[in-house]
Parts: C-alpha cells; sequence; structure tokens
C-alpha cells in the first residue's frame, strides 16, 4: 500500500514545475513493420490473454479509480484527460496538496507494435531498460531515455495487455521522497492496479 504524496509526475514542464505535464518519447521502432506479423518479435515476451482497451483509449481517467488516486495523491485529485497526446491518449492527475506530485497513464497508439517497440528502442531511444517481474502473465518493463531513478526519482513501467498494445504507467517521488523507495517499483505497484482495472472493465 502506498502513503498518500508519494508520487510525483513525471515529464514535468521546466517552465511551469508545479503544474506537470505527462509526456512520453514515442518509441522508435524504425526497424519493424507495423504489421502484426512482426509482433511479438525475438526476445520480446508474449501476451497470451489480451485485453480489449478501447473503452479506456476514449476515456483513460478510467484507469485508475478516484478511491486508488486518493490513496496514492490524497483528496482533491481529479484526472485531466488528453485524447490527443503525441504518444496515445493519456490520463494525468496532480496532487492538490504537494508541488509535482501524480502520476500519468498513457495508453500508447504510436503503432501497433506493443512492447516490441519499446523493446527495439532499447540501447537506442531508452539508455535505461530494465524489464520487471510480470503482473499475472502480463509483461512489463521500466524505460526511460536515461536513467532517472535516483536523480530525479522517475520512472516509467509499460505493461504489454496485447501483443500489438502497450499501456505506460509513469511516475516520478516528491523531491523529499526521492531514495525511499525505487520510483521503478513505485511504478510497477501502480500498473498492477491499472492492470486490475483494465481487466476488470472498472
Amino acid at each position: 500500500m502506498f502513503s498518500a504524496l508519494l508520487l510525483a509526475a513525471v515529464a514535468c514542464s521546466t517552465t511551469n514545475p508545479g503544474k506537470p505535464a505527462v509526456s512520453s518519447p514515442v518509441p522508435g521502432a524504425a526497424s519493424l513493420s507495423e504489421s502484426s506479423d512482426a509482433v511479438p518479435g525475438p526476445g520480446v515476451p508474449q501476451v497470451l490473454q489480451p485485453i480489449d482497451v478501447a473503452r479506456f483509449k476514449q476515456e483513460p481517467c478510467l484507469a485508475l479509480t478516484d478511491s486508488q488516486v486518493t490513496e496514492l495523491l490524497g483528496s482533491g485529485v481529479s484526472g485531466k484527460p488528453d485524447l490527443q497526446a503525441p504518444a496515445g491518449p493519456t490520463c494525468s492527475w496532480d496532487s492538490v496538496d504537494v508541488s509535482q506530485a501524480g502520476i500519468g497513464v498513457i495508453f500508447m497508439n504510436a503503432d501497433r507494435l506493443g512492447l516490441a517497440s519499446v523493446y527495439a528502442a532499447r540501447g537506442k531511444q531508452y539508455q535505461f531498460f530494465q524489464p520487471m517481474e510480470s503482473l499475472d502473465g502480463f509483461p512489463t518493463v521500466a524505460y526511460g531515455v536515461s536513467d532517472e531513478r535516483s536523480s530525479r526519482g522517475r520512472c516509467a513501467v509499460a505493461i504489454g495487455v496485447s501483443d500489438t498494445q502497450a499501456v505506460d504507467v509513469h511516475v516520478a517521488q516528491s523531491e523529499k521522497n526521492i531514495g525511499r523507495k525505487d520510483p521503478c517499483s513505485a511504478a510497477h505497484d501502480i500498473a498492477a492496479q491499472v492492470l486490475g482495472n483494465l481487466r476488470g472493465g472498472n
């Protein structure tokens, strides 16, 4: 279980640090075809029981329930959806009590390669790449342009919900909480909550 206000949103704007904006580098998979024939690809875990997330792409803030958000960030936090975000439909939750505190969830739609797109960018766009424990058979990987776990308390975890679809959970810790918990572990824990909502239809 999390303490309220443990997390702070990733990809914060440097011009307005009090209002973080979730963003995600679009995975580069130029060497892969966007055909489903290309997935999951060599070395990429297969998703054996895919989830249809079409509804959540239309309402990305359903990825977390109100009670889950309150537990994570405190009361009075509302999700801010962005259906036109570059990487895919996104929802961000910003704490009203702590500067930069928040969470972001992205339903990736830059391509139809799922986790294969993230794996293809390993060591290229993504210098930080760390496969994590699967969530009830759904593969996960932590990744980033660089490793910001100890320097900024930030991490993104991608969940493969089908061979062609990934969902990203982005978190970063508030300054006072950097070093108290691995932010990738925190993101992985939140990914488990998101996955439960996706599977249950919320």
